[in-house]
């Protein structure tokens, strides 16, 4: 029997759930009480039997309160070619084909709470790369225990030029303020279908300037595969959120510029759109 996905946000009144059409406001917890729950799908539920309806609010607020945001790299083989394409000339194009037909996964650290921007807000592009890709993500949602229980939709924006010249520059290329995105809100389901589809599109004065798909059957790894590598020798009291890898990449010869707008679709999940800046 399939648990009925419900959708749980942030905003300016606290969190918000939304059941159907109808969205309720859940007293006053807040967000990390979600992650800290053993079991959120039947918190939520305990808690919707109380709550009060109330208008959707004009804006939400990124999902994200005390939780970490790591990242998985080379879980589709899309990625393990870009990859190997911008880190060539280093002679780094070895170590992604090792990782991607290796048991233990590529696992990093991508942003702390601050550095992620809403849904709706503006990421920025670092001053010293020229070469910046948003890369579109489905993210974990996992509470305290390691545990998978739901899903929202993620931008890991990357400079392809800095890891490319040297793979220990990783965690420049990766991680600087308003870095990731994350949202609209956290969807707490059953395990998503291998179906799934991802989409971007990327807009530029008012015209399409990329637009690609591809789906969650393109993964080398599984979900829980990554979770578990994730949750080795480490602990998350709040919980954390794990982007899952991209098997969506632009062209060599693009690079984001300021005013672009990216939009991120993934089935189920809805629509995370933000502006360059």
């Amino acid at each position: 029997m399939q648990t009925p996905a419900l959708s749980v946000y942030r905003a300016a009144t606290g969190l918000i759930a939304q059941r159907g059409e109808d969205f309720f406001q859940l007293g006053e917890a807040e967000w990390d009480t979600l992650f800290c729950q053993s079991e959120p799908a039947q918190w939520l539920q305990t808690q919707l039997a109380s709550a009060t309806p109330v208008a959707k609010p004009a804006q939400w607020l990124a999902p994200i309160q005390s939780q970490e945001v790591w990242a998985s790299g080379v879980t589709y083989l899309r990625s393990r070619d870009a990859r190997m394409e911008e880190s060539k000339d280093a002679g780094g194009g070895s170590f992604y084909d090792r990782v991607y037909a290796a048991e233990r996964p590529e696992i990093f650290f991508k942003a702390t709470p601050h550095r992620v921007i809403a849904p709706g807000g503006a990421m920025r592009l670092r001053s010293d790369s020229k070469w910046n890709v948003p890369e579109p993500e489905l993210a974990l949602a996992l509470n305290r225990d390691g545990r998978i229980f739901g899903y929202t939709v993620g931008n890991d924006l990357s400079s392809r030029d800095i890891e490319g010249e040297n793979p220990l520059y990783l965690p420049q290329a990766k991680v600087w303020s308003d870095c990731c995105a994350l949202g609209p809100g956290v969807v707490v389901r059953d395990p998503l279908p291998l179906e799934t589809r991802i989409r971007m599109t990327i807009r530029r004065a008012g015209q399409t300037a990329f637009e690609g798909a591809t789906g969650l059957d393109q993964m080398k790894r599984t979900l829980p595969e990554l979770a578990q590598w994730l949750w080795r020798d480490n602990t998350f009291p709040a919980g954390c959120f794990l982007l899952t890898g991209t098997g969506l990449v632009p062209p060599d010869s693009f690079t984001l510029q300021s005013g672009d707008e990216v939009a991120i679709s993934i089935d189920g999940l809805g629509t995370l759109t933000n502006s360059i800046a």
